[in-house]
């Protein structure tokens, strides 16, 4: 599992020219990195002064937050944006590893029915599901659950999954190239075809 890059931009805006520098790295959920400012803290300055006026965040591992600096003469504006990076590997009992990467749960400490064989995340990298060979879906972070195949009998076992990112839906594909399509367009598939070697994995 991939998601973007943290990075963290600094833009000061003064008499009509931008300037852009790099000012370091903050792991999603934590607290803006002070080298945003421009002002030492603590500020103990009279005529020196730094304001955050706003965070607005597409999900919660992207955000961007708006704040002002004033000199006593002239307004600066700054605006720091944060994008969560990292990855995740999952064991068959359903163990998550996180990689630079917020962990939002697991079915380690599960019994599960069939072992887990593949794992997706949200478009916006706040969660995750988990799909076991027999299409049990688990959700975890801001996945949403769509439904599954779990309980359903299938003609050949589930062996991968992956997410829709225009409907933040996902699909599953089974070894004879069946796929189910929850929340997500369906496209067409390999099922009822004669394959020389089973499917093992989808991409989208």
């Amino acid at each position: 599992m991939r998601i973007p890059k943290l990075v963290c931009t600094l833009v000061v805006v003064l008499a009509g020219a931008a300037l852009f520098g790099m000012v370091g790295a903050t792991p999603a959920g934590a607290a803006p990195d002070p080298a945003w400012s421009i002002v030492p803290s603590p500020n103990g300055s009279s005529s020196l002064d730094n304001e955050l006026d706003s965070v607005s965040c597409t999900g919660p591992a992207a955000c961007t937050a708006v704040g002002v600096y004033g000199n006593g003469t002239a307004d600066q504006t700054l605006v720091m944006s944060a994008v969560a990076s990292g990855y995740w590997e999952v064991v068959s009992d359903g163990g998550i590893f996180s990689f630079d990467a917020q962990f939002y749960g697991s079915t380690g400490n599960l019994t599960l029915n069939k072992p887990i064989v593949g794992m997706a995340s949200t478009p916006d990298g706040g969660g995750y599901w988990l799909v076991a060979s027999d299409g049990g879906i688990f959700a975890y972070g801001d996945a949403p659950y769509y439904g599954s195949m779990g309980g359903i009998p299938l003609n050949e076992p589930i062996v991968g999954m992956a997410t829709d990112p225009a409907t933040g839906g996902y699909w599953l594909v089974a070894s004879d190239g069946g796929i189910f399509s929850f929340n997500a367009q369906f496209y067409g598939s390999m099922g009822g075809a004669h394959l020389n070697k089973p499917i093992v994995g989808m991409a989208a």
